[in-house]
């Protein structure tokens, strides 16, 4: 009797996938390493861009094993440096994911690559975008990124793109972080109102992914190639910055509302760009809960 086939990432039947994390010094992969220390079944490496560089073809080969599944978290996010440092951009979010997508598909690896909201244009009349929408990228990070879903999709064809948005921890950097430095600093704070997006709270976007990546372990019930996956519900950063001030316990009025022309950036914003989970739900995966739910648990988490 012909043994029955080991879904890809469990090679020894064991029930355990294994798990390659690339960007694991990022935020993103901060939270799935600590997620994965404490999630049974999965076997982690994590990489940082000291560890691993994503561009070079031979050190990729030279990590990767047949049947793991990688998670690509590494990416050039400087949305605005971008502008003018467009080559350094399509390596990290398109050269890089291309070569990951070779090496994969030519040793039976699956990957998983994280995309963003600004592969999107503000649509005419807003409603939240499905994956299946047309894309409309209006800077350079977002046209970089998009090459590289393009990229992964021709190179890894069973591979699956994950599109998210507005990812914070709030310790350090992000959106969040800085609006509660902020707040200590000045007595108000200045913030566009109109720009709508999702929030994400990094811990549960890794819990989605840490999901997916075991559905794709254990080879059942694949979804489908391209998902999107933040925290529910809408926010312009003017409300993202009155829930942290009111998170913290500080005057939410503190906080004012201005536009985007305002604070004249290099790149282009999108002025909507919330993305609809209805894929990945129907695909029977976890929604994430609201985003005012996560922010609480962020800013407790972090007091």
């Amino acid at each position: 009797m012909t043994p029955a086939p080991v879904p890809a990432g469990d090679l020894d039947g064991s029930g355990t996938h294994r798990l390659l994390v690339t960007g694991g010094a990022g935020q993103l992969g901060r939270a799935i390493r600590a997620l994965a220390r404490d999630t049974p079944g999965i076997d982690m490496r994590s990489l940082s861009r000291a560890d691993l560089d994503i561009t070079d073809e031979s050190a990729v080969r030279a990590v990767l094993r047949p049947g793991d599944v990688v998670l690509n978290a590494a990416a050039y996010t400087a949305v605005d440096a971008a502008e003018s440092d467009v080559a350094a951009a399509f390596a990290g979010n398109e050269t890089g994911p291309a070569v990951l997508a070779t090496a994969c598909a030519a040793i039976g690896a699956r990957l998983i690559h994280l995309s963003t909201d600004y592969v999107f244009a503000a649509p005419a009349h807003p409603r939240p975008f499905e994956p299946d929408d047309p894309t409309g990228p209006e800077s350079v990070y977002g046209r970089s990124k998009l090459a590289g879903e393009q990229a992964v999709r021709k190179l890894a064809p069973d591979a699956h793109i994950v599109r998210t948005a507005w990812v914070y921890t709030g310790d350090r950097g992000d959106f969040v972080a800085t609006m509660r430095r902020l707040e200590r600093e000045r007595d108000t704070v200045d913030v566009v109102d109109d720009q709508i997006g999702s929030p994400t709270y990094a811990v549960d976007l890794a819990a989605g992914l840490l999901e997916l990546a075991g559905r794709v372990g254990r080879g059942d019930r694949t979804p489908p190639p391209v998902l999107h996956l933040t925290n529910s519900g809408q926010a312009s950063w003017f409300e993202l910055a009155r829930a942290v001030f009111a998170g913290v316990g500080a005057d939410p009025g503190r906080v004012r509302p201005c536009g985007t022309a305002d604070f004249p950036r290099p790149a282009r914003r999108p002025g909507y760009s919330v993305l609809s989970d209805r894929v990945w739900t129907e695909a029977g995966l976890t929604p994430l809960r609201h985003w005012r739910d996560a922010l609480t648990a962020a800013l407790a988490g972090i007091r």
